[in-house]
């Protein structure tokens, strides 16, 4: 996605807003961030994952019937299958808060990740609450973000500002984690997205997020694993106007794909035990879904993921995920083409094969490969629409990492 020129990269995370404020704590594998603000407008898009967690359970029925004014995420433990004591745990993390923050217990979203199936350590989480300080800064964005933190090896957070059609500006911040069991919707996803929009109608607000998180978060693939933790939460403080008779800015629209997509592109390349950052493109399909489809399939091989990792451009893996996604193509007709920062080469050019071995597209593609970051590029030259997805390959590391995962 190019960069709109009414886009501004600034600093500071979700505190770029100035009346929102953030802090994090952690103690060896549990940590607590929270985030708050003046009673906003919020909505959320959660896992579909049939187990579904305490948390997330608790925040759904908040956001449908409250405005809020903070939110709490802890890592280390999930809280999910836990029963009714997870969801004795939810109530007593968000007792912790109100009484710490000064606020209803209806105001507050929570959000955990972690291990699934152990009981939350509440003498742990409670103290970490109490400990947290609250302040407006980047360092203080950060600290949230490191907090959120699993597997992930690097916070993650991105804040933008943006100039309007009518010439006022807006700003937009995030911080998220997520670095394994990610994908086919989004992953082990914790985002937190603080805005100072303003928009008039909540049901705009939630369509916005939904296609946004269709085109970002929901297009990365690790491992291929649902996780049932995920949430995204956009929380809009409401001092400047995006909204005119039900339509939203373009600009804010376009703002805020953008940075979730920036926020997405930093989970792929953290992906766990990841050595290389993968994007996969297709143009030419019929239909969008047709586009997603193949991205998708094409980003989640296995055998694609090795070969990146091995630095070998065998294109015939791409063909393969290609072919058994399901989607309806011509295979005589096709092109395909990988790329770093610096260049690109195609190995099959309308169905004609560039890519034998020992030919100069060959070696030039096997020089592409060492790179850190990969693009692969496919036209099925059958319409107009296009998609991206965004992946890594797949290490060794991975499964150490998620061997030891609980020991």
């Amino acid at each position: 996605m190019k960069m709109n020129e009414n886009i501004k990269i600034i600093n500071g995370g979700i505190c770029v807003i100035h009346d929102v404020k953030a802090g994090g704590i952690r103690e060896g594998k549990h940590g607590i961030s929270i985030i708050s603000f003046p009673k906003s407008m919020a909505v959320g898009v959660f896992t579909t994952n049939r187990v579904m967690a305490a948390p997330v359970k608790h925040t759904k029925s908040i956001l449908e019937n409250n405005n809020i004014s903070a939110i709490v995420a802890n890592s280390g433990n999930a809280n999910c299958f836990t029963g009714s004591q997870g969801e004795e745990d939810c109530k007593n993390i968000v007792e912790t808060v109100s009484n710490k923050l000064k606020i209803d217990k209806n105001e507050i979203a929570i959000a955990s990740t972690g291990v699934i199936g152990r009981k939350m350590p509440m003498n742990i989480i409670n103290k970490l609450i109490e400990d947290v300080k609250l302040k407006n800064s980047d360092k203080a964005s950060n600290n949230s973000a490191k907090a959120i933190m699993t597997t992930d090896t690097v916070p993650k957070e991105y804040s933008i500002e943006i100039t309007l059609n009518n010439g006022e500006k807006v700003r937009i911040g995030g911080i998220c984690k997520g670095s394994g069991m990610i994908a086919p919707n989004m992953a082990t996803l914790l985002c937190f997205i603080t805005t100072n929009a303003k928009i008039g109608d909540k049901r705009l607000l939630k369509q916005l997020l939904k296609d946004v998180v269709d085109k970002s978060f929901n297009m990365v693939v690790v491992d291929g694993d649902e996780s049932t933790n995920d949430e995204v939460i956009l929380v809009s403080t409401g001092k400047v106007d995006v909204s005119d008779d039900e339509a939203l800015d373009p600009n804010f629209q376009e703002g805020l794909e953008y940075l979730c997509i920036q926020l997405a592109k930093m989970m792929a390349s953290d992906g766990e035990g990841a050595t290389k950052f993968l994007e996969v493109v297709v143009n030419g399909a019929k239909r969008y879904d047709d586009a997603k489809t193949i991205v998708k399939s094409v980003a989640s091989s296995y055998l694609v993921k090795t070969a990146v990792f091995g630095g070998d451009p065998n294109w015939g893996r791409i063909v393969t995920a290609i072919g058994y996604s399901g989607v309806d193509f011509n295979p005589n007709n096709i092109s395909i083409s990988i790329s770093n920062d610096e260049q690109k080469v195609d190995l099959v050019r309308n169905s004609e094969i560039l890519g034998f071995e020992g030919t100069d597209n060959l070696k030039q593609a096997e020089k592409i490969m060492k790179h850190q970051d990969i693009k692969i590029f496919i036209d099925l030259h059958l319409g107009n629409e296009t998609a991206n997805a965004f992946g890594c390959d797949l290490t060794y590391d991975y499964v150490r990492i998620n061997a030891e995962y609980t020991t």
